[in-house]
């Protein structure tokens, strides 16, 4: 059977909710285990004074995907099966900027809000509040919001679509920004612990 198991029909509904919630459940440890439950932990990143919120998530999205890339090229996966959500430039860009406003603030974004919250932190509790408030209120108003909702549509739209390069090509590129990220923390951390 091909990858995705859900849409190629090897399991119904109940059994993809189970697989999600026990998938959940293992990413919100291994986010605690990495300490990304803790609002200070996630903010230093911006303060230059800890980047293990850089670390984890690059590792993690370098790790999928080149481990999706992998898999289509054997053939065990159907890149046409997985969903990529469309893309609207323009309010994805104004998204991007309340989502960053609101990590800055809060310290916290969605998923290691519930972390925190889950760990007993009453910050990850009231991030929960707002983002539910949030979504409520963007709710309310989205006949208000509708046209701007839907401006500039690109359709799927993926990072190889942008560059005009093939997959294989974008995660090598990608994998060597990782590296060289990791490259350059390092280097800071190592300046900045003996200055």
């Amino acid at each position: 059977m091909i990858l995705p198991l859900y849409p190629a029909g090897a399991f119904g509904e109940t059994a993809s909710l189970a697989v999600a919630v026990v998938t959940g459940i293992g990413f919100g440890i291994a986010l605690e285990r990495a300490g990304l439950g803790s609002s200070r932990k996630v903010a230093a990143q911006f303060y230059g004074t800890d980047f293990a919120v850089i670390r984890v998530m690059f590792t993690a999205i370098v790790t999928a995907m080149l481990g999706v890339f992998a898999l289509a090229k054997l053939g065990v996966l159907d890149l046409a099966a997985v969903s990529v959500p469309d893309t609207w430039l323009l309010p994805q860009l104004v998204g991007g900027i309340v989502f960053g406003v609101g990590l800055i603030v809060g310290g916290l974004c969605p998923g290691t809000s519930c972390v925190a919250a889950a760990a007993g932190h009453l910050d990850g509790v009231a991030l929960i509040a707002g983002m539910l408030a949030g979504s409520l209120a963007f709710a309310e108003a989205f006949p208000w919001l509708a046209r701007f909702y839907e401006a500039t549509p690109k359709g799927r739209y993926t990072l190889p679509d942008l560059l005009g390069l093939p997959g294989g090509a974008v995660a090598g590129i990608v994998t060597l920004a990782a590296c060289a990220c990791f490259v350059a923390l390092r280097r800071y951390e190592k300046s900045a612990a003996a200055g």
